[in-house]
């Protein structure tokens, strides 16, 4: 078969071949050649790593929408006040763009900014930090960010990932009821076999054409490595299964769960689940679960000499499997 475009977002569309095609000629450090006219990057001297985490419940999910709450219009908002700018002037490149009502307690983004930037924002990581949070904690105190360091050369937030770690909790109807954790819990009305949902989550190890479980764009392919696939009771009585792949589709994380617990409470068995599996077509034979019980975890980079080439390999073209 013909090769077709990898998404390399956590939860976001695939990524078109013009796009692709505009990505491979900003070159080998991963920085942006276009700046708009007027704009205030137009004299790029530094690269920003941002680490932060939100409680993605009020959030129409990541990327900026017109007329929605999003966490990426609340942090660029935010920065533009430090630099005395319009939002529009700041873009941030997220490393995992999160679906409405997910969670985040790993995000990471970038955003290049130029000398008299740096000098409004602050010079110093714990200034910049404390500066950006004084912002939020008035304008949206449920999200934070943890740091804000100059990024190593050929650093870029969505390509040069490695993988990106999920965690999704859920509670069936043979657990105790937790009120405080209840929005980051999807309920359940059936009793769920945890040790049955782990052998489902085992058969989808591996590298797999996952389009059974993915909303994927004409084009695009849906092979991914899941590299983990976990499940653990825990101390409030939940079940959470901690899901890393080099990258996910769109709604795969989600879908994925929703078939294992299709097995959990026995609607699927075993050998149903890898029939679908193998189909590579999508099935109502298991639902897609609630966006909140989602939170992204971590974002996992190489060691800083290898970050550029790990950025033109993700932004190549993965053949989807025969």
């Amino acid at each position: 078969m013909g090769g077709a475009v990898i998404d390399t977002e956590l939860t976001g569309e695939p990524m078109p071949p013009d796009e692709v095609a505009l990505s491979l000629r900003e070159g080998a450090d991963s920085r942006p050649r276009a700046v708009a006219a007027g704009s205030v990057w137009q004299d790029r001297s530094m690269r920003l790593r941002l680490d932060l985490a939100y409680d993605g419940t009020d959030f129409h999910g990541w990327a900026t929408q017109p007329g929605l709450r999003t966490a990426q219009a609340e942090l660029e908002s935010a920065i533009a006040v430090l630099l005395h700018v319009d939002p529009a002037a700041v873009r941030l490149t997220v490393g995992g763009r999160t679906d409405a009502g997910v969670h985040a307690r790993g995000q990471v983004a970038h955003l290049d900014v130029d000398a008299a930037g740096v000098a409004k924002w602050g010079g110093d990581s714990r200034l910049r930090t404390r500066k950006v949070n004084g912002v939020l904690r008035r304008s949206a105190p449920d999200l934070v960010v943890h740091s804000v360091h100059e990024a190593p050369d050929g650093f870029d937030a969505r390509f040069s990932a490695l993988r990106r770690r999920y965690e999704y909790r859920v509670r069936g109807a043979n657990a105790r009821r937790d009120p405080l954790s209840a929005r980051y819990t999807a309920e359940i009305p059936r009793e769920l076999d945890l040790a049955a949902m782990q052998m489902a989550a085992d058969e989808l190890l591996g590298l797999n054409d996952f389009t059974t479980f993915c909303k994927a764009r004409e084009g695009a392919t849906a092979v991914r490595d899941l590299l983990s696939f976990e499940w653990r009771e825990t101390e409030d009585g939940a079940y959470a299964a901690r899901i890393e792949a080099d990258a996910f589709c769109h709604s795969m994380v989600r879908a994925l769960v929703g078939a294992v617990v299709a097995v959990g409470h026995g609607r699927m068995d075993l050998a149903e689940l890898v029939r679908l599996r193998d189909a590579r077509e999508r099935s109502s034979r298991f639902t897609v679960m609630p966006a909140h019980g989602l939170s992204l975890e971590e974002i996992a980079y190489p060691e800083a000499g290898l970050l550029a080439e790990r950025a033109e390999q993700t932004r190549a073209k993965r053949d989807a499997l025969d």
